[in-house]
């Protein structure tokens, strides 16, 4: 395998004169020149044709594969007929929302919106709006997108702990003093929070499972402690599923601990790539948007388009059968317990962890990891370079510490095996 494109470099330079860094998303940015021509299945090609068993998945949202055929033909088929009109409805979007409201069991109605920041921070505006309270929790690991209330304690040093760690400059000072930062799974700090500030919070916001910092699974006791405490004191359940939703089941993980909070937000997987989110949620929640003479704005020139309406008619038609997701779970068991066997095989101080399609090797003998507190300890730079290892032999696993890994519905169990095989060898280089 090539470690050098030339024609990689070529793209990359001309991106780089033109665009700052290169790239347009921060977590895009690689150690050398990288430029992609083509995705197909569970493949992804670099331009020069160098090719591999594509994990990363662009952080989750190809659940069937790259270039799906029958999304794809989905979506070609309604650009023959119908662009951006930008005025009524379209029964593409009639249709789209009754699925989601058919198998999500928060939503009794849905808005679409083009990326997951745009759904959360419509979530917030309109708990804000609707309880007349300024103030907002979310939980130390949780990634909800770019707004001043949320960009703010993912992936945070030892030292910024316990602290309001900002992940940009240029941030609103009340928008972050008004955000609570609380430890995931944390029962006992969440009930002290709502017994002295139970009044003045608007919504908590989370997500069910804190895939931006691995695989970091919700107890039942906290998810009901959640319900439990938003719906005394008048708060706004807000569960952030932009990468849990349709990737793990087509109801989201609620449909799967069964916890059903008041809003929703989805994204990702719920169109196999194509650019699209949604917020759901409670009737009279949603009444409140203006789209409906309520009183909360709600607006965007591509909401809807026909092109995500289709792709995301098709992944959920694919997906609501249920057999891709019991699939995916015998692909992501076999993953993590044959990672595991050669981690326990080693002695390496390690473990397999993850959910249905997703997979994460921690590098911390420390188990069950509750919260992003319990991978302080985590190597990161072992982390790091097991990714850049597997790279190395044809497996793109994205070399970012903490970040996941996908299996989709193009992904076979010879594709697991081989992976297996090449994670072997690259664990006993590194227990050497």
């Amino acid at each position: 395998m090539t470690t050098s494109s030339a024609s990689s470099e070529a793209i990359f330079d001309l991106a780089a004169r033109y665009i700052p860094g290169g790239v347009n998303s921060n977590t895009r940015t690689y150690p050398r020149p990288l430029a992609f021509a083509r995705a197909q299945g569970a493949y992804i090609y670099e331009a020069d044709g160098t090719s591999y068993l594509d994990y990363h998945a662009a952080f989750g949202p190809p659940v069937l594969g790259h270039c799906n055929p029958e999304v794809n033909s989905a979506v070609a088929e309604v650009m023959d007929t119908l662009d951006l009109v930008g005025i009524g409805t379209t029964e593409l979007e009639a249709r789209a929302a009754a699925k989601i409201v058919q198998h999500v069991p928060s939503a009794e109605q849905v808005l679409f919106c083009n990326s997951g920041s745009e759904a959360t921070y419509s979530a917030v505006r309109l708990a804000r709006g609707v309880t007349g309270r300024r103030k907002l929790v979310k939980f130390q690991g949780c990634y909800h997108g770019w707004h001043d209330s949320v960009l703010m304690n993912v992936i945070s040093p030892r030292e910024k702990i316990g602290t309001r760690d900002v992940g940009s400059i240029g941030l609103l000072d009340q928008a972050i003093e008004d955000t609570y930062v609380l430890r995931f799974n944390d029962v006992e700090a969440l009930e002290a929070l709502f017994a002295e500030k139970g009044d003045e919070i608007a919504a908590v916001i989370l997500e069910p499972i804190p895939h931006n910092i691995g695989a970091v699974l919700p107890e039942d006791a906290f998810l009901q402690a959640l319900r439990r405490l938003t719906a005394a004191h008048g708060s706004v359940l807000i569960f952030d599923e932009v990468i849990t939703g349709f990737r793990h089941h087509v109801g989201g993980y609620q449909a799967i601990c069964g916890i059903t909070p008041d809003l929703t937000t989805m994204g990702k997987a719920m169109a196999n790539g194509f650019p699209v989110a949604a917020l759901a949620g409670r009737r009279d929640l949603m009444q409140r948007f203006q789209t409906a003479g309520g009183d909360v704005f709600f607006g965007g020139t591509y909401n809807a388009h026909p092109i995500a309406m289709a792709a995301t008619l098709a992944t959920i038609e694919a997906l609501e059968d249920g057999s891709v997701h019991r699939r995916l779970f015998r692909l992501g068991d076999r993953m993590r317990s044959g990672l595991q066997a050669s981690i326990d095989r080693l002695g390496l101080p390690a473990h397999a962890t993850g959910f249905g399609s997703v997979f994460v090797v921690y590098w911390t003998p420390n188990r069950p990891v509750r919260s992003y507190e319990d991978l302080l300890e985590s190597d990161g730079a072992r982390y790091v370079a097991f990714h850049t290892a597997m790279i190395e032999r044809g497996f793109f696993m994205l070399p970012l510490n903490l970040k996941r890994n996908h299996l989709s519905a193009a992904h076979t169990e010879a594709d697991v095996d081989r992976t297996l095989e090449a994670a072997d060898a690259v664990l006993q280089t590194m227990a050497a």
